[in-house]
């Protein structure tokens, strides 16, 4: 695929991007269940990441997936820089790269439009309710369906981490990251910048990345596995 197509592909996930979070678009971005499901969520993920966090070589980048990639921050100031410099990011970073960062964002995508449907099966399921717990995310998961899109959701987490382990091994994008920390904090695209920085720096420090990524993507595709099979400990691997 060629710089430009992946700019392309960029752009169109953007566009989608976008869309996804403007509650004038799809008003259930309104709904009190967003946030709560967020919530739950990203406390779901830091306890499944318990491991990776205690491990000093891949802390790092177990922070770097909870909070730039599959975490409940708010990405719309980088994805505005993203759009604002499309044409040059396309000449100056290499495709792999770029790449990697079409991936993030329809990983973003993707989880949001996800997140909507569970909103939806949410107020239909509970619409007295204010607080999730482990049935009631389990029985909207099932509601919600989609199983191929949750698979696609998961490779999507392996594509991200993987093409920073890639880069690792790229000549010049350490340089070419330090070279523009000073242009980019000039040009207002610190959220940009500091994306790119920390997922790097993230997969600097491991000694295997492939081996990372594929656990997260081994883990996360069994509770998906489990949470459709009404499985009773859907989180709780090593049963």
């Amino acid at each position: 695929m060629t710089a430009s197509d992946i700019s392309a592909r960029l752009a169109r996930r953007l566009a989608w991007h976008q869309a996804l979070h403007d509650p004038d678009y799809d008003p259930r971005a309104r709904s009190h269940w967003l946030a709560e499901l967020r919530r739950w969520q990203a406390a779901r993920l830091r306890v499944s990441f318990a491991h990776f966090l205690e491990d000093p070589t891949r802390a790092p980048a177990a922070t770097f997936f909870l909070g730039d990639v599959y975490g409940d921050r708010d990405f719309t100031r980088r994805d505005a820089d993203i759009a604002r410099i499309l044409p040059t990011m396309r000449r100056l970073l290499p495709a792999r790269l770029l790449e990697t960062v079409a991936d993030a964002i329809e990983l973003g995508a993707l989880s949001q439009a996800l997140d909507l449907h569970m909103v939806e099966a949410l107020q239909r399921l509970a619409p007295r309710r204010r607080k999730l717990d482990d049935a009631l995310y389990a029985e909207a998961y099932r509601d919600v369906g989609r199983a191929g899109l949750r698979k696609r959701q998961v490779r999507l987490i392996g594509r991200v981490g993987r093409g920073f382990g890639k880069a690792l091994k790229m000549r010049g994008v350490s340089a070419l990251l330090a070279f523009s920390r000073g242009p980019a904090r000039l040009a207002g695209l610190t959220e940009l910048q500091g994306f790119l920085e920390r997922g790097y720096g993230a997969f600097e420090a491991l000694g295997d990345p492939d081996a990372f990524v594929a656990e997260i993507e081994r883990d996360e595709g069994e509770v998906s596995r489990r949470l459709f099979a009404g499985h009773l400990a859907p989180y709780a691997l090593d049963d």
